[in-house]
């Protein structure tokens, strides 16, 4: 089983993570969306194609982008596809 927990909360949990470059990708439904808040910022991965991100709220401290996914996947990132990968002081494990 595979956590990510940041600020004192469980923030995802699941034994169904998909490990790209050293990232575990959530199932989204793995993920307290209740923890998550909407971003604009989005980046390009050449192999991936756009990552769009969201920012964690827990106990009134925000993580901006600290979680991203992939919508819409490349066909060569295609396991990612509908999961949720964390950073900036989340703590996976």
């Amino acid at each position: 089983m595979v956590e990510a927990r940041w600020n004192g909360a469980l923030i995802a949990r699941s034994d169904d993570t998909v490990v790209v470059e050293g990232n575990h990708y959530f199932p989204a439904e793995a993920v307290d969306a209740a923890l998550l808040r909407p971003s604009d910022t989005t980046s390009i991965c050449p192999w991936k194609g756009v990552a769009h991100y969201h920012s964690l709220s827990v106990d009134g401290a925000d993580n901006i982008d600290a979680a991203w996914y992939y919508p819409d996947p490349k066909p060569e990132a295609a396991a990612i596809r509908d999961r949720i990968a964390f950073w900036k002081g989340v703590t996976v494990g």
